[in-house]
């Protein structure tokens, strides 16, 4: 639900955006169970979630275009789990309405439920990514190699200045090679405070800065301020919000300045035994 930036026994959620509107389902653990996103009165997509022992076994998507069931473009996700030593197995496959084959993938994953590997098939090859774990020093590595290429590094350490605070840096590898990098900076409540995003400069050697963003939240946890600055230029914007219970509960409005763009929600409630 906070996924959402909802909270409470939430059933139904209703948003107008400038593209459509979506309509989000809940169920009365808060779990998401249907989605719809309206593009114009006759193209819409309907998506559907259904979960056993809640994790989640079939994700559908529905594409209709023109008023019409487009089945070609509809397509579904099934999971399946498996024991296998050591952990289990979890496989994804992928396929239209049309009963057409597209993909399949198959993620292994430890005693300890970390996941350890990724195997893709999309009919034409097979796609192995490894993932391997390292912990040094209080900071935690996540490495991703394709076929035996390093893909991608996730690494997770505690800021020096505030050792509350979580530094995540993820550096990605084109071809094997160091390409580009990004660092997010968490506060305790788990909120992204700063992102600054880089390329990698084969001439001299090191990542050069790309891009910085700044977070601000207000007491309610709400994003109310982020400044991006590329180069010398720096943008802000500020999150206005209205909010269904007074000045607290969830918002039912966002209006973003100096743009005045605006978000509208429209949400019911589950009926609780207090009310």
């Amino acid at each position: 639900m906070a996924d959402f930036d909802l909270s409470g026994p939430v059933k139904t959620c209703f948003v107008i955006k400038d593209y459509g509107k979506e309509e989000f389902s809940f169920n009365q653990n808060g779990v998401l169970t249907k989605l719809v996103t309206r593009y114009n009165e006759n193209d819409y997509d309907i998506t559907y979630y259904k979960y056993e022992n809640e994790a989640i076994r079939e994700k559908r998507v529905e594409v209709y275009r023109d008023g019409a069931f487009d089945k070609q473009t509809s397509i579904a996700n099934i999971y399946s789990v498996d024991s296998i030593p050591n952990g289990k197995k979890i496989t994804e496959k992928i396929i239209s309405y049309a009963k057409e084959f597209l993909d399949q993938y198959e993620y292994s994953y430890d005693v300890n439920d970390k996941l350890i590997q990724i195997y893709r098939n999309d009919g034409k090859g097979i796609e192995n990514t490894k993932v391997s774990y390292e912990e040094v020093l209080g900071e935690t590595t996540i490495s991703y190699t394709v076929d035996g290429e390093l893909q991608k590094t996730i690494r997770t350490s505690k800021r020096k200045i505030n050792p509350k605070q979580k530094v995540v840096l993820t550096r990605q590898y084109f071809e094997g090679k160091l390409n580009t990098a990004t660092e997010q900076v968490f506060n305790e409540k788990g909120n992204l405070i700063s992102e600054q995003k880089f390329v990698y400069d084969n001439k001299l050697g090191t990542f050069v800065p790309k891009e910085v963003s700044r977070y601000t939240y207000n007491d309610l946890g709400m994003l109310s301020e982020l400044k991006t600055k590329k180069g010398s230029v720096e943008v802000v914007k500020k999150y206005i919000y209205q909010y269904d219970n007074g000045g607290k509960g969830n918002w039912v409005k966002q209006i973003v300045t100096p743009d005045n763009t605006y978000i509208t929600r429209k949400i019911t409630y589950y009926e609780t035994a207090t009310e």
